[in-house]
């Protein structure tokens, strides 16, 4: 093993170390009164109950998956090969499955010790939740490296981890689903049923949908984050690998830059982590950027030093390196500019709240379809740039492995932008148990703010991970391309003149994959709305039936809202689930590789506009509704307020369940044509 590569292992176990350490630390704070330290009872109690009931039903899933994987490639291939290809799917699902479950852990614990330090001031408070959030952050990074490095230092051939991705990918759909639906299910029917109907203030410890709420935060803010961006990491970096190795060959130094820009990104992160802090002029957005901004100039450094000396003066990768932090730049400030209430398109949406609910949600419909604008530019310019960079308009394939490097380094910035993200859910929470444990109004005045600038670091995480996924994506079609021209029956210039949008079988592959996201959320959107309703009604049974609730002199039953929630989440997650396993496995063995190449194309077209649209709309429908919880339109309890809330209701189930789940499965249906190629191109229908 060669000395980077030892770097490169060490670097990851480092991150581990890290996130270890910062946890143990984060345990030995206080967590403050004993009904402060019962309400975060129940809040992880139902987090795991529901964890353990998710994993148990994907396992079902993933040993099935498995078995297939591991028998389809012995008899089509080698036992070896179905084996390897099998281990790898299980190793990807299982980290999958930890990067999760680490992140919720953690984020249950930071949540009342940040509402007790909140007692302290609003710097302690902010310290302790960014603490929490990079536990997850280093957490995520540090075990997708790490699986990924062992598991091509063992194997050498990239080609045979398409099964790793897969699994990855896999676990990641189902958590977002699940997550998801779990998450807006409980926070929709709480918010209608509690502010508009009994008009009592947000996390009130009467509404006995609230513990249930914020264990969605963890579930689905935490949980599927992490899996979400752990997969994310995992398929830029095998994908850029596997498209090095496809390229250049087996032994050249592009293969491993991946690792090698990842290991860069932790050392970036674990230097800029000491500088987030909230200056003399006590706003929170600045100090975050200034780990974003630390994290950067550091990665951009490091690549300068691995171009120069590891590529012997090839400065190429550094120039689409940076190309790609850029582009992870811009993604922030235009996810800012539409959620953020200091600019013009969450104020303008917060305004129309005067004029009631239906005026608010189209201005705020009206501002996310724009918010699919500039992304798309941004990433057009960021592909051109990089894919000339590579000369990849003399040598296309070449340009786009430009492409995927300048994915890399936006992905090597995961590390910040993940405690950035994870800060969001600790705040919500932190918010909640101080509400309900009735701690002073001092205490609230800290965790608002904190939780107000949480949702603005929430849609910028979804923003950044649904912008590296569509440059992933992209490498993972020019595998996917690579593979088909080179296999026995179809050659390169065979592809080249077939593959063409006059081709009815490309045409009609495009057409259904620009159709899945929208066919795939529409189960998400109703799995939500179903939630919501069972929430509705069994809040409105229990204020109804039980004496003294509203006059709270009676407790409410929060565990049957739990229940419901989470029955429902699992079961409606199994759909959605299984149309982004079957449908590129159908497409491709009834219309063959043409159609499938061309599913992936529409896939990727539409679910990247349509993602930034839903995550970035509701973003800023949750925030038009905050800006006027501090005092504006009416404040609390207004008829703005309620029209907003209205809003942000919808918007709920866009931003956290449908918009970031189309995410993984555009790479599942990616990873899933790639590990079944060979399968298709031997037997196919048409």
């Amino acid at each position: 093993m060669e000395l980077v590569e030892i770097a490169i292992i060490t670097i990851s176990l480092i991150a581990l170390l890290y996130a270890g350490l910062q946890a143990y630390f984060i345990l030995k704070e206080d967590e403050g009164t004993d009904e402060m330290k019962r309400i975060a009872q129940a809040i992880q109690e139902g987090s795991r109950a529901f964890m353990k009931r998710q994993y148990t039903t994907i396992a079902i899933v993933a040993i099935i998956l498995f078995v297939i994987i591991a028998i389809a490639f012995t008899f089509y291939t080698s036992l070896t090969n179905g084996l390897i290809l099998a281990l790898g799917f299980a190793i990807g699902a299982f980290g999958s499955a930890i990067a999760g479950y680490i992140g919720m852990h953690i984020s249950i614990r930071a949540n009342v010790r940040t509402a007790n330090k909140a007692k302290e001031g609003l710097q302690k408070a902010f310290s302790l939740a960014f603490r929490g959030g990079s536990v997850t952050g280093m957490s995520v990074v540090g075990i997708a490296l790490l699986g990924i490095s062992i598991f091509y230092f063992w194997l050498r051939n990239p080609d045979m981890m398409v099964g790793f991705i897969f699994g990855a990918s896999l676990i990641s759909l189902f958590a977002r689903v699940g997550g998801g639906i779990y998450t807006k299910g409980a926070d929709v029917g709480a918010d209608l049923v509690g502010k508009v109907k009994y008009g009592i203030p947000e996390d009130d410890p009467r509404n006995p949908a609230v513990i249930a709420d914020n264990v969605g935060d963890n579930v689905g803010d935490c949980a599927g984050m992490g899996a979400d961006l752990y997969e994310t990491y995992v398929v830029t970096a095998l994908a850029s690998m596997l498209l090095a190795y496809l390229l250049y060959g087996q032994y050249s130094s592009y293969v491993i830059l991946p690792l090698i820009f990842g290991a860069i990104g932790i050392v970036a992160t674990l230097i800029s982590i000491p500088f987030v802090k909230i200056g003399k002029n006590k706003k929170i957005v600045p100090a975050l950027h200034k780990g974003i901004i630390i994290s950067s100039i550091v990665a951009a450094i490091g690549f300068f030093v691995v171009s120069y000396y590891y590529l012997k003066d090839n400065l190429n990768a550094f120039y689409a390196g940076i190309i790609g932090i850029f582009i992870m730049a811009f993604m922030v400030f235009i996810t800012e500019y539409y959620t953020d209430y200091k600019y013009k398109p969450t104020l303008e949406t917060s305004k129309a709240s005067s004029s009631g609910a239906g005026v608010t949600i189209i201005t705020g419909l009206a501002y996310a379809l724009q918010a699919s604008f500039l992304p798309i530019i941004v990433i057009s310019l960021g592909i051109l740039i990089s894919f000339a960079i590579f000369n990849g308009f003399s040598d296309p394939l070449n340009g786009i492995f430009g492409i995927s490097i300048a994915s890399i380094a936006m992905l090597s910035m995961a590390g910040i932008i993940i405690s950035i993200d994870s800060y969001g859910p600790i705040t919500d929470n932190a918010g909640g148990i101080a509400e309900m444990s009735g701690l002073p109004e001092d205490v609230r005045n800290v965790t608002d703010p904190l939780d107000a600038v949480g949702n603005t670091t929430k849609a910028i995480t979804k923003g950044y991970a649904i912008g590296s996924a569509a440059l992933a994506a992209l490498s993972l079609f020019a595998a996917y391309y690579l593979t088909v021209s080179t296999s026995n029956v179809y050659n390169a210039s065979q592809i080249l003149k077939s593959f063409e949008i006059v081709n009815p079988l490309v045409l009609v592959g495009l057409l259904i994959g620009a159709t899945l996201p929208f066919f795939f959320t529409s189960f998400l959107m109703r799995a939500v709305g179903n939630a919501a309703n069972a929430i509705v009604q069994e809040v409105i049974r229990q204020f109804d039936t039980i004496k003294g609730l509203m006059e709270g002199k009676a407790k409410p039953e929060y565990g049957k809202c739990v229940d419901i929630v989470t029955r429902t989440a699992l079961r409606e997650l199994v759909i959605p689930g299984v149309i982004g396993i079957v449908t590129p496995i159908a497409v491709g063995f009834i219309l063959g590789p043409l159609a499938l190449g061309g599913l992936l194309l529409g896939v990727i077209l539409s679910g990247f506009a349509l993602a930034i649209m839903m995550t970035v709309g509701g973003g800023s429908w949750d925030n038009a509704k905050k800006y006027i919880e501090l005092g504006n339109f009416g404040g609390k309890g207004s008829e703005a307020h309620k029209a907003a809330v209205v809003g942000d209701t919808v918007g709920d189930a866009l931003k956290d369940t449908a918009g970031p789940a189309i995410n993984p499965l555009v790479k599942v249906v990616n990873t899933v044509s790639i590990l079944f190629i060979a399968l298709i191109i031997a037997v196919h229908l048409l």
